[in-house]
């Protein structure tokens, strides 16, 4: 051990002399330390803005004064989607995906207000996160600090001295191995204490270790990656060459190639054809607006027997709000059905493009890391079913309002005049069935089951390159 560390400590005053080994150090360092300091900033207020929204929207709602019910319906209500206390490492999908949702009723809109579709066309490079520096340029930094651990050693004939002199061969690479790893977890500490204060802000103990873990083994696998290289080549140059080449098809070419091939082998059904099919089914259903509809002459026979009357004028409810609420009701299975196929399509592309973390680390930490800090696809979509039933329940609320508490002659003689339209207003207390939304992610527990998938492909990641780096050591002996 103690041969271990003095090749650990003379590594690290070869980087003290060198200046641009400690250059790079310090860079990598500032950049993850700047990096977790304004996204930490960013995400609080985001935190704090949209938890403000949702309190203010709800308390605007239940606010408004008497109205028919139907323009309540209309008037609708946002949901806003805070951030999760990781989210200040790892943004995930939404950046992507949108944060908040107008409710109303016979529609289901779009999350919205997402940053990328703010922000520049440059996808994941136009904002510099914890989690792509970690995942992206720290690699890059360790292969520029530890590209000639070992071809420096065969360069200068200092190997071969070594070996002679009776130094263990993986003494000496162990050493070297554990000098590039402290520099990597050197640039991993801003996110360790950014972690730390995501505890602090109601985030699991549990969910905050594991999110670690899984950076920490992520620089292993680098780090034993950059020392597999340089052992197996001769010349510095030569190592350098292949180590960023591995960096390019492992952090940029392959993430790439992933997502571009789940979209071909899963298509999915584009947006402008899908609003077209959802709009053709609707004509279907009839116009819940128009009570003489056909579509809706069942539903009349149905109540006119059920309450033994001959016409609709002499129903105990309101045939109009009944409509209303059929037609909600037919309307919002559809577009639930559409919605879960879309939310299907989406998820299977995903889980295509996780696969490829058997191909490169890159996308394995990344999928893990989205599982555990609560910023995956399927977080999302939650956010999107919990939404849809707070909006069917206010709107069918609303209609049962209209259905028991407002008179049929009244509503159909509300366009007559000024007291005509008061008459067919209903109480404002009326207001006060909205629901409070208050969206969580899911249980550490749960994330930690739903990552250990991605977890395993690290694991293989780590065992596969611990075996190329026997044979590395074979071939010099």
């Amino acid at each position: 051990m103690s041969i271990i560390k003095q090749v650990a400590k003379d590594e690290w005053r070869f980087w003290h002399r060198t200046k641009l080994a400690a250059t790079i150090i310090v860079i990598g360092t500032l950049l993850t330390i700047f990096s977790a300091i304004v996204n930490t900033i960013t995400m609080q207020q985001a935190q704090h803005e949209r938890t403000h929204l949702q309190h203010t929207s709800e308390s605007r709602f239940v606010d408004q004064p008497d109205r028919h019910p139907h323009r309540m319906v209309h008037y609708g209500h946002y949901v806003f989607r805070t951030p999760t206390p990781l989210s200040i490492i790892e943004p995930g999908v939404d950046a992507f995906t949108g944060t908040a949702i107008f409710l109303e009723g016979h529609r289901q809109n779009s999350a919205m207000f997402s940053d990328q579709r703010q922000g520049s066309g440059m996808t994941r490079f136009s904002s510099l996160t914890p989690s792509f520096l970690l995942q992206v340029l720290v690699p890059l930094f360790i292969i520029m600090i530890g590209y000639a651990s070992v071809t420096r050693e065969k360069e200068a004939g200092t190997l071969n001295i070594m070996l002679t002199q009776g130094v263990n061969l993986w003494h000496l690479l162990m050493g070297k191995y554990l000098a590039l790893v402290s520099c990597g977890l050197l640039m991993l500490l801003p996110l360790i204490l950014a972690a730390s204060w995501a505890s602090i802000n109601g985030e699991s103990l549990l969910a905050s270790g594991a999110f670690v873990s899984g950076y920490v083994l992520y620089i292993l696998i680098w780090s034993a990656i950059v020392l597999t290289v340089s052992t197996l080549n001769a010349k510095s140059s030569v190592s350098f060459a292949v180590l960023v080449s591995v960096w390019i098809a492992l952090c940029i070419l392959l993430p790439r190639i992933g997502s571009s091939s789940a979209a071909s082998i899963a298509p999915a059904q584009g947006k402008l054809e899908a609003d077209f099919a959802v709009a053709e089914q609707l004509r279907k259903l009839g116009d819940g607006h128009n009570a003489a509809d056909p579509a809706f002459d069942q539903l009349k026979k149905n109540l006119l027997a059920q309450y033994k009357v001959d016409k609709v004028e002499d129903l105990p409810v309101n045939f109009r709000g009944a409509v209303a609420e059929f037609s909600e009701k037919k309307l919002t299975q559809l577009l639930n059905e559409f919605a879960e196929k879309r939310m299907h399509d989406e998820l299977t592309q995903t889980q295509i493009a996780r696969q490829f973390g058997w191909m490169t680390p890159a996308t394995a930490l990344r999928s893990f890391s989205m599982m555990i800090a609560g910023t995956s696809l399927e977080t999302h979509h939650r956010f999107l079913r919990e939404a849809e039933t707070l909006r069917y329940d206010f709107v069918q609320s609303l209609n049962e309002v209209h259905r028991d508490k407002l008179q049929y002659q009244v509503d159909m003689d509300r366009s007559k005049d000024s007291h005509a339209n008061k008459a067919a207003r209903v109480d404002a207390s009326n207001w006060q069935m909205l629901s409070s939304f208050n969206f969580q992610p899911e249980t550490a527990s749960t994330r930690l089951w739903q990552s250990l998938p991605y977890f395993f492909q690290l694991l293989f990641w780590a065992t596969f390159v611990g075996l190329l780096l026997r044979i590395a050591v074979r071939n010099i002996r």
